[in-house]
């Protein structure tokens, strides 16, 4: 799947197209650089799951949950972790395996404990400023 977003109305768009895009899957590895977009995104995509709070980059904290019509969803930021032990030791494998909404921001820090099955989310930025947003 691949979404061009240039408007405001595109990003919801493009979130509504994310979600039903899915399917029964639910670990998604946002990769681009920073300032792309990825936790505009990701906020608009909880929105469409019906998430009701503020969605926050979750840079510090690590972790963000949120509750939303059809369970939790978590939202990682490893940006900031020195080791990919730092992430076995916030529970990572746990997460992964609970069947809820996983959308994990620079997941190149964790490589090597990514699931198999998780979903690449690629967030190109345009000359003109618009995003593509590639779902494999």
């Amino acid at each position: 799947m691949e979404i061009r977003i240039d408007t405001i109305e595109g990003l919801g768009r493009a979130a509504r197209a994310f979600v039903d895009a899915a399917g029964n899957r639910r670990v998604f590895l946002f990769r681009g650089a920073m300032g792309a977009g990825k936790t505009t995104l990701i906020a608009e995509i909880c929105r469409v799951l019906g998430v009701g709070d503020e969605v926050a980059s979750p840079t510090f904290s690590i972790i963000n949950e949120y509750d939303s019509a059809g369970g939790s969803v978590y939202h990682f930021d490893f940006y900031r972790i020195d080791t990919p032990s730092d992430a076995l030791d916030l529970g990572i494998e746990d997460y992964f395996e609970s069947g809820e909404w996983c959308f994990v921001e620079w997941p190149e820090k964790i490589e090597g404990l990514l699931p198999d099955d998780a979903v690449e989310v690629g967030i190109s930025v345009e000359p003109d400023g618009s995003r593509i947003v590639r779902m494999d």
